[in-house]
């Protein structure tokens, strides 16, 4: 239960200052999707995630989770250290500067990841263990 609390907590981090960086991330070049818009559609997902975690606890509760952190995490040091050309209508996002919020999500994203992958180990080697073996039985004994 505890690594469903945290994942989950980690998940709600990163919900929590996506939602609160939004506002400031909203303009946009023509054509092309906000980095604020970017920021509410992560936190939504990461919301569910961690409410998916928290409520089930499953293989699958964890797979979702991981997924949701490590692209969150990779997204945020991709765009710390690589400038990257807006791609169709995905803005440009680079972002040099280490400030609190961001390293605040950056480690609560890298966290999930990492409690979320302990999770899926974890659900992954119980379901192995639940497999009752059957006796095998040799003709004539």
């Amino acid at each position: 239960m505890a690594l469903r609390l945290l994942t989950a907590l980690a998940l709600f981090i990163d919900a929590g200052v996506h939602l609160f960086l939004a506002p400031g991330y909203q303009n946009a070049q023509p054509g092309t999707i906000s980095q604020g818009t970017l920021f509410l559609l992560e936190a939504a997902v990461a919301l569910v995630a961690g409410i998916f975690v928290l409520l089930r606890g499953s293989r699958a509760a964890y797979a979702v989770a991981l997924l949701v952190a490590l692209s969150a995490f990779a997204a945020v040091m991709l765009y710390r250290y690589v400038d990257i050309p807006a791609i169709g209508p995905i803005p440009a996002m680079y972002d040099p500067v280490w400030f609190f919020s961001k390293t605040l999500s950056a480690v609560a994203e890298g966290a999930g990841a990492l409690l979320a992958a302990a999770g899926l180990a974890r659900a992954s080697g119980k379901r192995r263990s639940a497999v009752v073996k059957r006796p095998t039985t040799r003709p004539g004994t």
